[in-house]
């Protein structure tokens, strides 16, 4: 890579003149030309002011804001005119237009494997604009088609580098591509911008845009979401209901409410820790025995 970089082109500044001074000497030598030939009637007036016009006329070209054009002659690269507006360059140079606005790639759907191996479906689209004209028209055979493929390219191999989601045994600061969106995107930009560098493109964004399971698994893996959901919640209703009995028992015995042996005090914990922790509302029983024979 280093070889290539070293003997590709890059851009360098065209030199070319203002047009509507160029377009006011085409008016002069138009303006003589009429005179030369109604007045004095030369011919070799007129043939020489028409070759001079011939020049003059075809080295016009106009430019468009971030628009850029080209200029080869007789294929050797002379230079490339950014300012925008009416432009005059010897008609002999050929002008090749080039856009440098900002252009929008939409990734279509791929079926990858995370780092675990599951088959998941990512998108994204891709921010990038042409920053160096002479590379992205000498150095690469279709710059537009070579962004594109790179950028399916280095979306597979993000995707690779990271898992779709937490597992049962995860790391806290552990970064997916369901929970890392952002850090996900930052790595997709600063790969693509790496394999595009080639072809004077520079990346400004790169963004996520569909991310899921393949069907195949879908269906498995929602089951385990909502089973590791089911299971959250449930540990967190059993830690709060054993603090509530717990608040409850030590507050029946600070004010002297009702003394509970060791028997007594099991079953209202169990009976508490029923009530707190049963998905249906409970029906109280009113007990008139007692717990000893």
């Amino acid at each position: 890579m280093n070889e290539f970089r070293k003997s590709g082109t890059f851009e360098k500044s065209a030199t070319t003149f203002n047009g509507i001074f160029m377009l006011m000497v085409l008016f002069a030598a138009i303006a003589i030309e009429v005179y030369l030939v109604a007045v004095i009637r030369s011919p070799v007036a007129l043939l020489v002011g028409g070759i001079a016009i011939g020049i003059v006329f075809p080295g016009f070209f106009t430019l468009q804001p971030n628009e850029a054009a080209v200029l080869t002659f007789f294929g050797d690269y002379v230079g490339t005119e950014r300012e925008s507006g009416l432009r005059w360059t010897f008609p002999w140079n050929l002008r090749k237009k080039v856009s440098v606005r900002a252009r929008n790639d939409n990734i279509e759907t791929l079926k990858v494997n995370d780092k675990r191996g599951n088959p998941v479906e990512i998108a994204a689209v891709v921010v990038w604009r042409v920053e160096d004209t002479a590379q992205a028209l000498f150095d690469v055979d279709n710059f537009e088609n070579f962004v594109r493929v790179q950028s399916e390219s280095a979306l597979r191999h993000v995707a690779t580098r990271y898992n779709y989601d937490e597992g049962e045994e995860h790391d806290a600061h552990e970064i997916t591509l369901r929970g890392g969106a952002d850090t996900v995107a930052d790595a997709l930009c600063e790969e693509l911008q790496v394999r595009v560098q080639l072809a004077g493109v520079q990346v400004e964004e790169a963004r996520l845009t569909h991310l899921a399971y393949a069907p195949e698994i879908a269906q498995a893996m929602l089951r385990r979401q909502q089973a590791e959901a089911v299971i959250s919640a449930r540990h967190k209703i059993v830690h709060g209901a054993v603090s509530m009995v717990e608040m409850a028992l030590k507050s029946l015995s600070e004010k002297g409410v009702v003394e509970l042996d060791d028997e007594r005090r099991a079953a209202m914990v169990s009976n508490l820790m029923v009530v707190l922790c049963s998905e249906r509302d409970t029906q109280p029983i009113v007990n008139t025995g007692t717990l000893y024979p």
